[in-house]
């Protein structure tokens, strides 16, 4: 499977809850695509529903035509949950929850669209669906909604302290985590 971790493999999950719980808890997601041998990632909202990524965009973007011709893609969320601060600048790292998704996309036309439209923006801030103005035909006509079935996906995860090498822990350097979390104002 080309989603396999393999370095630190140990930190790798392949269950789908897990993999499921950090694209719901992401807002941005990053599509990387291939065009006439040029590799471009590029961020975007999504929303998972069941096991498929809802991705959408203009009509106009060679992204979206990518998508819609099913080429390869990879879309990947990932959280940043701490700042790891070692006594040495070697071991500095991050926390963090990670999510990949591989596979090709197909577009989705009709009622499907409109549903995932919906699900992207609830995703975003729940219930908004149903406040806002709905899109036009015409709004809905420049927009291309495209889905990323789940069927290839991991998640790495590091969580925990500094890793020190060893003579490093009696320094007198300050070291230990420090935490990040999304704060919605």
């Amino acid at each position: 499977m080309s989603t396999t971790v393999k370095r630190h493999p140990e930190r790798g999950a392949y269950d789908r809850e897990t993999v499921d719980a950090i694209l719901d808890a992401g807002f941005l997601c990053h599509v990387g695509f291939s065009l006439e041998g040029q590799p471009y990632v590029i961020p975007m909202l999504h929303a998972r529903v069941g096991d498929v990524l809802y991705l959408h965009g203009s009509t106009a973007s060679r992204l979206m035509q990518a998508l819609a011709s099913r080429a390869p893609v990879c879309a990947t969320v990932t959280h940043l949950d701490g700042i790891v601060l070692a006594k040495s600048v070697f071991n500095h790292s991050v926390n963090y929850r990670s999510a990949v998704v591989l596979g090709s996309a197909r577009l989705v036309e009709g009622d499907e669209k409109v549903a995932a439209l919906e699900a992207i923006v609830n995703h975003i801030e729940p219930g908004r669906w149903d406040v806002a103005r709905r899109p036009t035909d015409k709004e809905l006509r420049t927009t291309q909604v495209v889905a990323l079935p789940l069927d290839e996906c991991s998640a790495k995860i590091r969580t925990g302290p500094p890793k020190e090498s060893p003579g490093d822990e009696d320094l007198d350097v300050p070291s230990g985590v420090v935490q990040l979390r999304l704060v919605r104002e």
